[in-house]
């Protein structure tokens, strides 16, 4: 019987330009899929057109909306677990993500997360936001986080050169987003 791998999204969650969102989401899908030991991909927010939800469109905006809504709703349902790579706006997780997830419910319910943030504490008010929000989603989010400074992980803020230590953490994160998502597996079974 062959054992079928868990497949992990790898989500970036920042559209503004010029973001460094797409470093470190870059950064983390290729350190994952060094690790062999499940199906990773990576999936850029920005290139899903989601209207805010709830908003008002004109006619002929309505496909489009629809659609990009359908695509993403579909491709976060496709994922046994994920990793949200996220920067810190304001103490809190960015607009954008969070416009993103109240598209999604039961797509996400009973899978796991792992977070990876950036800032200038690394993004953890963010997590701390978003542990909330996948909280109220039925989303398992892990302990260990991976976080990046955007002091000393950051040349001039945008260049990312992140420091060394940040493998272990990554790492462990994985292990336990691979662990929590293996398990929660059989509960939707």
């Amino acid at each position: 019987m062959k054992v079928e791998r868990l497949k992990i999204g790898i989500i970036i969650g920042s559209v503004r330009q010029g973001r460094n969102a797409e470093a470190v989401g870059n950064w983390m899908y290729d350190f994952a899929i060094k690790r062999d030991d499940a199906e990773f991909e990576l999936v850029d927010l920005a290139k899903y057109k989601l209207p805010f939800l709830g908003e008002e469109l004109p006619a002929e905006r309505k496909d489009e909306a629809n659609n990009a809504i359908s695509a993403w709703t579909d491709k976060m349902a496709s994922f046994d677990g994920y990793i949200f790579v996220t920067p810190e706006y304001n103490h809190a997780v960015g607009g954008a993500l969070k416009n993103a997830l109240d598209y999604l419910n039961i797509q996400l319910n009973n899978k796991a997360a792992g977070l990876v943030g950036y800032g200038s504490l690394g993004g953890t008010r963010a997590h701390e936001n978003m542990r909330l929000i996948l909280g109220e989603l039925q989303v398992a989010d892990v302990r260990t986080a991976v976080t990046f400074s955007l002091m000393s992980d950051f040349e001039n803020m945008s260049i990312f050169k992140p420091a060394d230590y940040h493998t272990a953490n990554a790492n462990t994160m994985l292990e336990q987003v691979l662990a929590w998502s293996g398990a929660l597996k059989t509960i939707r079974q």
